[in-house]
């Protein structure tokens, strides 16, 4: 019967309607599955031909802000390079090369100590970064002696030396780093109707042309702010060189004469190193106090020493002497500091040939040499002897009182082995130099020790001894 075959089938599955509920089924699937659908049943993605994209500008968008070359910049790692920071912020520091594992990242520079599978298991591995974002980058073969040098300036005018002893590796970093520098760095003219962009290019090594760099207005803005602050630190050192140098001309026009720092006793006459006319009227007599004390002291206890005046004295000791006497201390020289005679007769020479003017004046060395030249000795004597007569009177006195004590010295010539020739030779160029050294100078040697050692044997005549 119709009536029970039709009550068996469920409703929507009656026939006349099935093409209605089957349309309904399909209205009923998302719009992203009709469109996966429909391209599926046109063409297969894999059956697409991969044509290159067009780099022509006219073939880009016109709607916004291009990328570079329409491609992302390239991004490197794995390679060891070395680098060195040469300077920081502007400010120069040593340049010192060590190895690190580099890492290119789209706006990045990041240089690792250790590589990446290594600093993964070592917490806290070390890694500068190199922000790209207006740097410069440019081959800089005369920064160092190695070969395959490029350097990178960042915007704040941080400096980095990379370099790779392969010139392959060394060009791909400098290609990677520059399309990185370029695609960050570049700044738009024109917006929405032009993709025309500032470029930033850079000269390759080994060629001559270098071309022209531009920086992006952050880093320009960076370079004024670093040159206008070394500009004020010129400006101000050298208004500190200027403040010191006027203070030093004011203190050198008030600065105290040397009679009135003497009247105050802030500087005090030296006895050592002082002309000898000078020193005789300073102590109102006519042979200096300090000779008149050693003399006294060497006839006391050094007459029979062996090698008297001939063997040096301790010259520490001597200079001790020396600096009190200098700065007019009590001197006794029976004190025991001083028991040594070498050191007494070492001061005495001192003394002699710090003269600013020797006990034998300048103008009277040439006489001295042409008398002692004389063939006939009484000739000889009677010209050294008016010679000694002309010299000044401070002059005269010490020279009798000194030939005289070494006359008693040669007494003792058995115990304290000393000859004229030894005394000669000794005192020769202490009590007399010419002025300027323009002659023979073992010449005037010669003539310096014959002349002392005639003068020595001749001292009875020459000072009259026996007369005093």
């Amino acid at each position: 019967m119709a009536g029970s075959r039709t009550s068996a089938k469920p409703p929507g599955l009656m026939e006349p309607r099935s093409g209605a509920v089957q349309m309904r089924l399909k209205s009923s699937q998302s719009s992203g599955e009709r469109l996966s659908q429909s391209r599926s049943m046109v063409l297969k993605d894999s059956d697409l031909q991969q044509n290159p994209i067009s780099r022509h500008r006219r073939n880009q968008s016109q709607n916004g802000v291009l990328g570079v070359g329409g491609a992302e910049p390239p991004e490197l790692k794995g390679d060891l390079l070395n680098v060195a920071k040469v300077s920081d912020s502007g400010k120069k520091q040593r340049k010192n090369w060590s190895g690190m594992w580099g890492e290119l990242t789209s706006d990045q520079l990041l240089l690792h100590k250790e590589r990446q599978q290594e600093a993964g298991m070592k917490a806290g591995g070390k890694t500068d970064v190199v922000e790209l974002c207006g740097a410069v980058i440019e081959w800089t073969p005369d920064k160092s002696s190695r070969k395959n040098v490029f350097q990178i300036t960042t915007h704040t005018g941080t400096e980095y030396l990379l370099q790779a002893d392969s010139y392959s590796t060394a060009s791909k970093w400098f290609d990677g780093i520059r399309k990185t520098v370029d695609s960050s760095g570049k700044v738009p003219l024109r917006r929405a109707s032009s993709s025309e962009f500032l470029p930033r290019t850079s000269s390759l090594p080994g060629h001559g042309s270098t071309s022209t760099k531009q920086r992006n207005p952050v880093h320009r803005r960076s370079i004024n702010m670093f040159v206008s602050s070394k500009l004020k630190h010129s400006a101000s050192d050298s208004a500190d060189k200027n403040g010191v140098k006027n203070r030093l001309k004011k203190f050198i026009i008030r600065r105290p004469s040397m009679k009135t720092l003497q009247e105050k006793g802030l500087i005090k006459d030296r006895v050592f190193g002082c002309h000898l006319l000078t020193l005789c009227e300073r102590e109102g007599s006519t042979v200096p106090s300090f000779v008149q004390l050693c003399l006294d002291a060497i006839e006391k206890r050094g007459m029979d020493v062996d090698g008297i005046y001939r063997v040096s004295g301790n010259l520490s000791t001597v200079q001790k002497l020396r600096f009190m006497v200098d700065q007019e201390e009590a001197l006794d020289l029976d004190h025991s500091q001083w028991e040594d005679v070498h050191v007494v007769t070492g001061a005495l020479k001192m003394f002699f040939r710090e003269l600013p003017e020797p006990l034998f004046p300048f103008r009277a060395f040439q006489p001295f040499v042409e008398a002692i030249k004389i063939k006939d000795s009484r000739q000889k004597v009677q010209a050294v002897k008016k010679l000694i007569q002309d010299l000044p009177r401070p002059n005269q006195d010490t020279m009798k009182l000194l030939f005289s004590h070494l006359h008693r010295v040669l007494t003792f010539s058995r115990q304290n082995l000393m000859s004229t020739q030894g005394i000669g030779i000794v005192f020769g160029p202490t009590l007399m130099w010419p002025e300027l050294d323009g002659g023979n100078m073992a010449v005037n040697m010669v003539y310096q020790n014959q002349i002392i050692e005639f003068i020595l044997i001749e001292s009875r005549d020459i000072f009259s001894l026996d007369r005093k």
